[in-house]
């Protein structure tokens, strides 16, 4: 039940850490850490009411407040009195547009259009089509190779800005697309490489979150249109709108919505020993 690019949860409880919240939570996965997993908050949702971590839940729907690294993001998780439910919803950070339309010199493919939005953590964004790729039909391997060569050239050409904190101030991965960015009822697809060339099994609520406030910016979607976001490695959905306009430094921005599903697969017990050589854990690659 798991896979090479698998989310990490660290949990964090008490007032200093979670600050009001009903939790903190550090996000990881196999290149170090991270600033938000949209994923991880709906399961970390389910879970905090499944195990007791909020105090007064209450039904049909109960809001769990989460500190994540990026700022505080509010889960909207079903529960009937003694078990959590899907679908699970969230509010996360102000999401705005950091660039549009920039060209950049990807080597093997020439020059391509990007846009970089943020969501929690920055992402780029550009068609498959640029790359000489299909994003439903290439091999992932061609996918995820390309979205890593866009990465690289865009950390290198680009400075990022983040209003509140500098330490947020990096490029997480890149975003391949159908193209379909203007409003439609039918699914759009994507597939996000991060960190160090792992997949996303999901939409990406991070990148759906990104993604939503460029097409906002753009004109191509309005205030409560809900739209379909479909993963092409395993055909998974999210749904995601913009709920409100907001400011966010010197960015116009907005709250979005992302809406999925979160399951349990299972409970593992994890065991250091001292005299264990390889306690530290090991990776092949």
């Amino acid at each position: 039940r798991g896979h090479a690019g698998m989310y990490g949860a660290v949990v964090v409880r008490g007032d200093g850490a979670a600050a009001g919240a009903d939790l903190a939570a550090l996000f990881l996965h196999g290149a170090g850490y991270s600033a938000m997993c949209g994923h991880a908050v709906m399961a970390l949702g389910r879970f905090a009411l499944d195990y007791g971590l909020v105090v007064a839940p209450s039904c049909p729907e109960t809001a769990v407040h989460l500190r994540c690294p990026c700022g505080p993001v509010t889960a909207f998780v079903p529960w009937d009195g003694h078990r959590s439910g899907n679908p699970v919803r969230f509010h996360s950070v102000p999401a705005f547009a950091a660039v549009t339309d920039l060209a950049i010199d990807v080597p093997g493919h020439g020059k391509v259009v990007i846009d970089i939005g943020y969501g929690g953590t920055f992402y780029a964004f550009l068609s498959a089509e640029q790359l000489g790729l299909d994003v439903c039909s290439s091999k992932t391997r061609d996918l995820v190779s390309a979205a890593s060569m866009v990465t690289e050239v865009v950390k290198k050409q680009f400075k990022l800005h983040h209003p509140e904190s500098e330490d947020l101030a990096f490029l997480y991965g890149t975003i391949l697309t159908d193209g379909k960015d203007a409003f439609s009822e039918e699914p759009t697809t994507n597939i996000c490489v991060f960190a160090d060339e792992q997949v996303d099994r999901s939409p990406t609520g991070s990148g759906v979150t990104a993604r939503i406030a460029l097409q906002y910016h753009k004109g191509l979607i309005q205030l409560n249109q809900t739209r379909t976001f479909r993963s092409s490695t395993t055909g998974s959905l999210f749904t995601g709108k913009a709920v409100k306009a907001t400011r966010f430094g010197d960015y116009n921005a907005v709250i979005v919505e992302v809406s999925g599903e979160a399951f349990y697969t299972g409970t593992a017990t994890f065991t250091v020993e001292e005299g264990d050589s390889l306690k530290h854990g090991f990776f092949f690659k």
